[in-house]
């Protein structure tokens, strides 16, 4: 029999989708990400086993407050288990569960058939995705998460062409994200895609600091702080500016297009 390996389990959350949802927190993750506020998560190893049926049933000791939610996957990375996370969906949706996959998209590969053919299988149960954007420059996302961002970037294309509901997020760090250049190239990327419904920039925190240092982990961002309210209020601004002009410049090709006038 399948079965998952869960770190932990949220029963009341309000940040991990639309509405109360039911968080499950899966153990394993390729990323290491400098800022991660669940660093016990990346071991491969570990957490405590569940079968589909025993989630769903713990769901449904509190499907009468979930008020307008679901369920949410989220880790570590979720995708790592993405036999175990489709058959949970499939389940889901059969007692008419809303499904919500939280994932940095790490482990997509274009050019492998098979590994599109199970994530459009478990897209075909998913209600919707919550896209994590690292870092828009590959080098500096290899800095910060340890790995490229070229997969990620084409799993959002592909959602997109697929028509899947997304809403995007991404970490605003001082000294890191918050930089004009990239957040501007951010916004124009996400102008690009036609299936996001929203934009979430979240101000980098320090509350997973004390889990490093549970683990006896040096935290790599030590003496930067959260970005202040003008600082993150323009990085919404220049993201925002950068969708903008995107979808101006493909409206201007389209019309061009339209008139069959070739642009070089």
């Amino acid at each position: 029999m399948l079965k998952g390996h869960v770190h932990s389990i949220e029963t009341f959350g309000t940040v991990d989708g639309p509405g109360i949802r039911f968080v499950v927190f899966f153990q394993g993750c390729m990323l290491k990400c400098q800022y991660c506020h669940n660093p016990d998560t990346w071991d491969l190893e570990g957490g405590v086993e569940y079968t589909v049926t025993e989630l769903l049933d713990e769901y449904d000791k509190y499907r009468n407050f979930l008020k307008g939610g679901g369920i949410t996957v989220t880790g570590g990375e979720a995708l790592l288990q993405m036999n175990f996370v489709t058959e949970l969906f499939k389940e889901a949706k059969a007692r008419n569960i809303h499904t919500c996959l939280d994932t940095s998209g790490a482990t997509f590969r274009k050019g492998l058939a098979a590994n599109v053919r199970k994530m459009q299988k478990l897209m075909d149960n998913t209600d919707l995705v919550l896209l994590d954007l690292k870092h828009i420059d590959d080098a500096k996302h290899r800095e910060l998460t340890g790995i490229t961002n070229k997969n990620i970037l084409d799993f959002a294309v592909w959602l997109s062409e697929s028509g899947v509901a997304v809403w995007i997020r991404h970490v605003v760090i001082p000294g890191i994200t918050l930089d004009d250049s990239s957040l501007y190239r951010l916004g124009r990327f996400i102008g690009k895609l036609d299936n996001v419904e929203r934009i979430e920039l979240l101000p980098y925190h320090v509350m997973g600091v004390n889990k490093w240092e549970a683990l006896g982990w040096k935290y790599p961002l030590e003496g930067i702080e959260p970005p202040k309210a003008e600082e993150f209020s323009r990085a919404q601004q220049i993201v925002i500016k950068g969708v903008k002009d995107q979808h101006l410049m493909l409206k201007k090709q389209n019309t061009l297009k339209k008139n069959n006038i070739h642009l070089e």
